[in-house]
């Protein structure tokens, strides 16, 4: 399997970017990924917290040596995901963009 690492929006409403990255996990593991996913780091680190947040977000930029490609799900680019992307281009991984109706099916 090649890992694929998830790349979609985390900040502001964690709540509900968090249910949305478990589609993209699930729509990545039936494509027969091993999906890498950085967000649940915000299940035992507060995001708010900008220390967290950052801790967060460096674990989650080293994972990215170990992936075979980079996913970038839904239709908003943030900050975060823009230096995933830019360093994910620098170690020539792939960039595969998705939709969110490519996962949900919904138009």
């Amino acid at each position: 399997m090649k890992r694929v690492y998830i790349c979609s929006p985390l900040g502001g409403d964690v709540k509900t970017h968090i249910e949305r990255v478990k589609r993209y996990t699930l729509y990545a593991l039936k494509c027969g990924m091993a999906p890498v996913v950085p967000h649940f780091y915000a299940l035992v680190l507060n995001d708010d917290i900008p220390e967290e947040r950052e801790l967060g977000r460096q674990a989650g930029m080293n994972l990215l040596w170990l992936c075979d490609e980079i996913w970038v799900f839904g239709e908003v680019i943030s900050e975060g995901m823009e230096a995933e992307i830019r360093f994910s281009k620098n170690l020539n991984l792939p960039v595969r963009y998705i939709a969110d109706r490519a996962v949900t099916g919904k138009y």
